[in-house]
């Protein structure tokens, strides 16, 4: 049986006890990693400027094809460069819609081989 995990929840909280929020599930805590991998700009952390992938950023950007595709190589190579001991990542999709982004991943979670997809709708 696998030992219960227990992990800073993102984004920080406090809880009810007025302690620092806590993530007991794995696949969840992958999920917030993901997330802030991906929700983080480039030169927004002091000591790793270039650490994230700058999503949001991209919700200002022509929308047409051509950035949805930029957008998906963008996804893959962050997730690839930050994550990759922990996810595989086998699929992503980017779509464009009016004034929104959505990105759907499909991911491999290493350590439990499970199959994992988590949908992301980003607007300004």
């Amino acid at each position: 049986m696998a030992e219960p995990m227990d992990n800073i929840h993102w984004p920080f909280a406090i809880d009810e006890t007025g302690r620092l929020m806590r993530e007991p599930n794995y696949a969840p805590h992958v999920d917030q990693l993901i997330r802030q991998v991906l929700l983080t700009a480039p030169g927004e952390r002091a000591h790793r400027p270039d650490f994230g992938c700058g999503l949001p950023r991209m919700v200002f950007a022509p929308n047409n094809e051509a950035s949805a595709q930029l957008l998906q190589v963008m996804v893959v190579q962050s997730l690839d460069r930050w994550l990759s001991s922990v996810v595989r990542v086998d699929d992503v999709k980017v779509s464009a819609i009016e004034e929104k982004l959505e990105v759907r991943i499909v991911y491999y979670l290493k350590a439990r081989g499970e199959r994992r997809y988590l949908n992301l709708e980003v607007t300004p």
